[in-house]
């Protein structure tokens, strides 16, 4: 049996927002769980929900707390988190996604492998239901885990950032020390969060992506990224990189300007 007493200071702190998904939220939580890596926290920070999804988070393992606050959006949540976190390392899980159990401990040998990778990343599955449901994680899971990574997303990957949010957040492990560095999530933004922060950490730090699919992207009606948006968020992120960094990276790879104009 592994060890599940909490740690006095865990290496990895998870960190879930969570806002009326009593639907989903215990089998993301399962998904934590089963890791085969244990010396984690997982903090659920709840949006003031209105169903029971606090409920299913309680009293379920004694590395889980809950914290409630009232309504304040996702990336109010996921700071909140941060700020009661101690992990050396972070990772952001949605709360209707999953992880495969080889998620953590082969995202963690990487970062101890390479300390210049400030973020570590995986493939994605989105999930789909079939037949009104969603398939078990393991009907739908990779035949196999391997820590292979994918050459041409590691590295200095700014360039490739301006084109497209390469990682799902719930796949990434963070460093500590990088989200100290440039910040968490900004508040002021409705969308796009994640990619900021991503595109900030990237002129920073050397990111690695990983071959394997680690996390299951639920696809459903009521998630945020099938909201319709007043405002081209995308765009306007874009330029505002753009006008404060230009289009190469810190090694000087830089995006075709042509490719970028076309995106804007």
């Amino acid at each position: 049996m592994p060890n599940t007493r909490p740690s006095p200071r865990p290496a990895v702190s998870v960190i879930i927002p969570s806002y009326n998904c009593e639907k989903y939220i215990a089998q993301t939580l399962q998904g934590v769980i089963e890791q085969t890596f244990t010396d984690w926290e997982l903090i659920v920070v709840d949006d003031s929900s209105s169903d029971r999804t606090v409920a299913l988070c309680t009293d379920v393992d004694p590395r889980i707390r809950v914290i409630s606050q009232p309504n304040a959006g996702v990336c109010a949540a996921r700071n909140r988190g941060y700020r009661e976190s101690m992990g050396e390392f972070v990772c952001f899980l949605d709360h209707d996604d999953y992880w495969l159990p080889e998620k953590l401990s082969l995202q963690m040998a990487w970062m101890a492998r390479r300390p210049e990778f400030g973020m570590v990343y995986s493939n994605c599955l989105y999930w789909r239901r079939v037949d009104g449901e969603f398939p078990m994680p393991s009907e739908v899971a990779p035949a196999a885990a391997d820590d292979l990574l994918d050459a041409s997303h590691t590295g200095w990957v700014y360039h490739q950032f301006m084109i497209d949010s390469c990682a799902l957040t719930s796949s990434a492990l963070i460093r500590r020390e990088a989200l100290e560095k440039v910040g968490l999530f900004d508040e002021s933004l409705a969308y796009s969060e994640d990619w900021d922060l991503f595109l900030r950490l990237s002129r920073h730090y050397q990111f690695a992506q990983m071959n394997w699919t680690s996390t299951l992207y639920r696809q459903h009606d009521r998630q945020g990224s099938r909201v319709a948006r007043p405002t081209d968020f995308r765009c306007d992120l874009l330029l505002k990189a753009q006008s404060e960094w230009g289009l190469a990276g810190p090694d000087g790879t830089a995006v075709d300007a042509d490719r970028f104009r076309q995106l804007i």
